[in-house]
């Protein structure tokens, strides 16, 4: 794929002069006119489907008329906010009043040490540190002196954009291995950081670590590097103070596949998995051997998904082979050089959890005594926990929840002797808490609740599932939230949110900017649509490939029965969705655009046909087991019935704020400009059609807090405007 550049100034081009004038116009007009993009007429056809891509030149970032024309569509924008300016402050100001700045999370000890986080006053980033275990019950001190790991906030100070992709303490507790990435483009840059002494330097062989672990000799870092496509393809291992220059350990050949990395609990086992949509499959390395053999768990085979958790000389497989859902086994690791298990090997092992087609096994944590799985089941979360050992005792114990639609899952372990299974729990009416569960009695302990500050009430607030029947006859849930005093008898502005891709569920959580439209009068609903794993793995396969078309009719048929049970109406209903729920919500658009009186599509994935033909790009490859390859003619088809920008036609449409950023490399800022630019030809409504781009991060936006607000007050400062709520 092309390069991503910086963002510069092209002051030397009469392009930028033209681009400067038409943004100094725009912003002082009362009513600012939308940039106009060049046609350029590329024929872009394939299996005899005429298509003319008019947009495609928007792809060359570099060029000064690409540049210039991004700057009059930033400007633009701009023009169209100026008026609101002084409501977007307000809003900002709000949500940043609910933020305790001076934060901290619950520290968790790790052998010799209890690890925490904490945010300070004013500060945008984390600052991480730990500090010594007291005592022979290595109990926590809060008054023992800390020990700095990173503070984000120096890091900030020399990069426009900051993000961590993990840090790990080596097992002798003297050095740290973290991932910096400055774009937001998912190159991170792999530090390692000397405890005793702050020396930090760059492993300057490493220029794309994805992930990285720790062998047990303290010496040996393992890490996995990305191509110019981001495949996540190579294992490496770096030798600290060697001479001779990083081994390549293991290169997945598959272009559908990726590479993660990982160690169990108990420290010694490396785990290397092998990803694609539909297949998984690992090797293992134990930890005390780095220069060894990575043992295959099980052989590939197409279709099959498995993950490994080992503890002691044991490991816990989670596997599809008997259903879509999983089941659980426990087995002995065995010595050798092959394959750790074959298939006679599966059918001696202890079966845990047996398969079921209304429950998912999604994941697994396994302590010295006990195993912990979290299991979906009616589109919640349920946490049920093994014992291990003859002298745990005792039968499978469940975790119950009281809340009809609610998020608890499990959160990171560091402690493989630790009595207790530390989790996360919220819903919509309930902040983030952090609990720990008695691994033998199952007693819950709460040891935060997530602070909203300007006293906020739970008791104000009502949430509640309904169940939607989708075109087939399928139910759907969705749920709601509200505030009490707010709800009037008629339809009142409604927020609709949805993904449904990937098999990633849309839980109901918490989120304290989202009060800001609740006390507004808005209810806020989330779509539990097919291509999501809100309701396990079978949910996600319904939804994909073949049957794509599912999560967009899903949608309309949930945005129509709200507006049939009386929550809401067309001209109050207002869509929002980010990369594939951005082609979720362009998908549904085109569809219905009769149907919301706004869309907002955060970083869309809405030039569908063309991204998946161009193999060059990051994710395409991998992505045809999601979406199809249109190469072959009859994938094709899928992809044209709904794509976006493809499917766009003449229609009033809706008011339109798409968002995207400039070093975005999953979805590039390329889709939305493209489709912006064709909507506009096509739209024979009046409703604005912005198209708001973030010149200094990628896919996830903004990294600091603040700025991260700030961005969401501006997109609730384009919804309440368009109900006509914004002060």
């Amino acid at each position: 794929m092309p390069s991503l550049p910086r963002w510069r100034a092209l002051a030397h081009t009469a392009a930028l002069a033209t681009s400067l004038l038409l943004a100094t116009s725009l912003a002082s007009a009362n009513t600012p006119t939308a940039p106009v993009a060049a046609k350029k007429p590329k024929d872009v056809s394939v299996h005899g489907d005429r298509r003319i891509d008019d947009y495609f030149w928007l792809r060359e970032k570099d060029a000064p008329e690409v540049q210039s024309h991004l700057q009059a569509e930033a400007a633009y924008a701009d023009a169209w906010f100026k008026p609101h300016a002084a409501a977007t402050e307000r809003l900002f100001e709000e949500m940043k009043g609910r933020v305790q700045q001076r934060d901290a999370a619950v520290p968790q000890r790790q052998g010799r040490y209890w690890y925490g986080a904490r945010t300070e006053e004013g500060k945008q980033y984390p600052i991480y540190f730990r500090s010594a275990a007291r005592g022979a019950d290595r109990a926590h001190d809060p008054q023992a002196a800390e020990q700095l790991l990173v503070d984000l906030n120096e890091l900030a100070a020399t990069r426009k954009f900051v993000n961590l992709n993990g840090m790990a303490v080596s097992p002798d507790d003297r050095l740290l291995a973290y991932g910096v990435d400055a774009t937001g483009a998912r190159d991170f840059e792999l530090h390692v950081r000397d405890l005793t002494t702050g020396d930090d330097r760059v492993l300057s062989s490493t220029p794309h670590a994805d992930a990285f672990v720790w062998a047990a000799d303290s010496r040996t870092l393992f890490y996995i590097r990305h191509n110019e496509a981001r495949r996540s393809h190579q294992l490496w291992r770096h030798r600290l103070g060697a001479a001779a220059p990083d081994v390549l350990v293991h290169e997945e050949p598959s272009e559908l596949f990726n590479l993660e990395l990982g160690k169990s609990l108990d420290g010694r086992t490396l785990m290397l998995g092998s990803r694609s949509k539909d297949t998984l499959d690992w090797r293992v390395l134990p930890a005390d051997q780095p220069e060894g053999r990575w043992r295959e768990v099980l052989p590939r085979k197409a279709g099959q998904e498995y993950a490994v958790t080992p503890f002691g000389g044991e490991l816990l497989l989670r596997i599809n082979d008997r259903g879509v859902n999983y089941r659980l086994l426990r087995l002995p690791m065995k010595p050798g050089a092959g394959p750790l298990f074959g298939m006679q090997d599966l059918k001696r092992g202890r079966e845990l959890i047996a398969p079921r087609t209304d429950a998912m096994i999604e994941q697994v944590a396994a302590f010295k005594t006990h195993a912990v799985a979290q299991i979906r089941e009616g589109g919640s979360v349920k946490l049920r926990i093994y014992p291990l050992l003859p002298s745990a005792g005792g039968a499978p114990r469940e975790l119950a929840f009281s809340e009809v639609a609610y998020s608890a899952v499990l959160a990171p372990q560091r402690e493989y002797d630790a009595p207790r299974v530390r989790f996360a729990y919220n819903s919509l009416t309930t902040p983030t808490s952090t609990y720990e569960a008695d691994l033998v009695t199952g007693k819950l302990a709460l040891l935060k609740v997530q602070p909203v500050q300007g006293g906020y009430d739970a008791s104000l607030y009502a949430s509640e599932r309904v169940w939607v029947t989708a075109t087939d006859g399928v139910k759907v849930p969705v749920s709601l939230v509200w505030r009490k005093d707010k709800r009037r008898a008629g339809p009142q502005p409604l927020w609709l949110y949805g993904y449904g891709s990937y098999g990633i569920p849309s839980d109901p959580r918490f989120a304290s900017p989202r009060l800001s439209m609740l006390d507004r009068g808005v209810i806020y609903a989330i779509a539990h649509i097919r291509g999501g794993g809100d309701l396990g793995r079978q949910w996600y396969l319904d939804g994909k490939l073949g049957k794509k078309m599912n999560t967009f009719t899903d949608f309309v048929a949930c945005a129509e029965a709200l507006i049939q049970l009386g929550y809401t109406q067309p001209s109050q209903l207002i869509i929002h969705g980010g990369s594939a729920g951005g082609l979720l919500v362009g998908a549904a658009t085109n569809l219905r655009p009769d149907l919301f009186k706004a869309v907002v599509a955060q970083v869309p994935f809405v030039d569908v046909i063309n991204t998946m033909l161009d193999a060059s790009l990051p994710l395409t490859t991998e992505e045809y087991i999601e979406w199809g390859n249109p190469n072959n003619a009859v994938e094709y088809a899928w992809m044209r019935a709904y794509s976006p920008y493809d499917n766009l036609r003449p229609a009033a449409y809706p008011a339109v704020l798409a968002k995207t950023a400039i070093n975005d490399s999953q979805v590039p800022y390329w889709e939305a400009a493209k489709y912006v630019a064709k909507l506009r030809t096509l739209n024979t409504g009046s409703a604005p059609v912005l198209f708001d781009i973030n010149t200094t991060a990628g896919h996830g936006g903004a990294s600091g807090r603040f700025d991260a607000l700030r961005e969401t007050a501006r997109t609730y400062a384009f919804m309440l405007q368009q109900w006509g709520l914004l002060e």
